[in-house]
């Protein structure tokens, strides 16, 4: 199902912005380079592992993930994409996809060819930086999970990626701590986590029971953001949500 894009490329404009500085000419040319939008169902594949994509996807809304599929047909999720996201701009350059993208939820995502974001970085080399950036980003978060899934328990772990969640989806209008929509099951939530379903519901049991979160459906309400952030050791700079000149 193809869609008009506007104001769908608002999520990108606004993370891009938090970081720096993003002038007219660089927003027409990420227009231009996205024209289409395109609605995808729930548990669908955006890019499988081998595929070598000739563009690029940025997510529009819904979430997604990044995951691999073990030989016994286990999946890992190894990263979690919201609005304003581009799942695979790595594609760009990397070329064969080692691992897959899947849709976690009814999502509508736009497409950027590889050539069109060659001339991004051959006009615009501010604006190629900034894209650049969304990638070093993904590898600091990819990072972080790795130090969580390490070295953290699996309450902590899981009061972590909740606080991450609540940072990337909320941040940017101010409403951390409030009532989030978060589509995803116990099963997506103990693939990203490496826990099984059971262990996964019996940690969500822990986190109410200390009054930390109300969970309800997929609608999650943090009752004591304080306390999740201090329980999870969560600290946002990994985000790198600053605004400088890049």
């Amino acid at each position: 199902m193809i869609q008009t894009l506007s104001p769908g490329l608002e999520p990108l404009f606004r993370r891009l912005a938090m970081r720096d500085s993003v002038s007219d000419e660089e927003r027409a040319a990420l227009r231009d380079v996205l024209t289409e939008a395109k609605a995808l169902p729930a548990g669908s594949d955006i890019v499988r592992a081998g595929d070598r994509p000739g563009r690029s996807t940025l997510v529009l809304s819904g979430l997604t993930c990044r995951y691999s599929t073990l030989e016994n047909g286990k999946r890992q999720i190894t990263a979690i994409h919201v609005p304003g996201d581009f799942v695979d701009l790595h594609s760009f350059l990397v070329k064969q996809m080692d691992h897959s993208v899947g849709c976690l939820s009814p999502c509508v995502v736009s497409y950027a060819p590889h050539d069109g974001l060659e001339r991004i970085t051959e006009r615009l080399p501010h604006l190629g930086r900034l894209l650049w950036l969304l990638t070093l980003i993904d590898a600091s978060i990819h990072r972080q999970w790795l130090v969580t899934m390490g070295a953290y328990p699996a309450l902590n772990r899981t009061a972590h990626l909740l606080c991450e969640l609540f940072m990337r989806l909320t941040f940017e209008s101010g409403r951390v701590g409030e009532t989030l929509t978060v589509p995803v099951t116990q099963a997506d939530l103990g693939d990203t986590l490496g826990l099984s379903t059971v262990h996964t519901n019996r940690v969500i049991q822990e986190l109410r029971a200390r009054e930390l979160i109300e969970w309800k459906m997929q609608e999650i309400r943090v009752l004591n953001w304080q306390g999740l952030v201090e329980l999870a050791e969560f600290d946002p700079l990994y985000l790198h949500l600053t605004r400088e000149p890049r």
